[in-house]
């Protein structure tokens, strides 16, 4: 039974590095789709650079993430307000006022739970058993 769980978690860990690999090829194939066409256009705009630091906030995850075996909670949080904000940047003159406010408040909620994991982490460390 226990060879059993052995082939089935190493077959899992498997599953997941394929899945990490695809995702950073992935990334690394649309941050040249948005390259190139910023030569097309040739011009840069603040939302293709937001997009960019976007993509390189995932490889960054993935690579945490394979290096550790572990996911940072923070690490998509950030993600999402980068992408609020492309959002309110694309879309800042068909907002109306409600809808600027909601985006507002969802960074401002997001940037207070970023606040409290990382005040949790500090307090309150994991201790080596729960760091498994």
């Amino acid at each position: 039974m226990r060879d059993i769980s052995r082939i089935g978690h190493k077959a899992i860990t498997w599953i997941e590095d394929i899945g990490l690999i695809i995702i950073a090829i992935s990334t690394v194939i649309a941050v040249g789709i948005e390259i190139s066409s910023m030569f097309k256009a040739w011009t840069i705009t603040l939302a293709d650079l937001l997009l960019l630091f976007i993509y390189l906030e995932v490889l960054a995850m993935v690579a945490i993430y394979l290096d550790s075996g572990k996911l940072p909670v923070r690490m998509p949080l950030y993600i999402a307000i980068v992408a609020l904000a492309r959002y309110m940047i694309l879309d800042m003159k068909s907002l109306d006022t409600w809808r600027m406010l909601g985006v507002a408040g969802a960074v401002l909620l997001i940037s207070i739970a970023i606040l409290a994991i990382r005040y949790g982490h500090t307090q309150f460390p994991y201790s080596k058993e729960d760091n498994r």
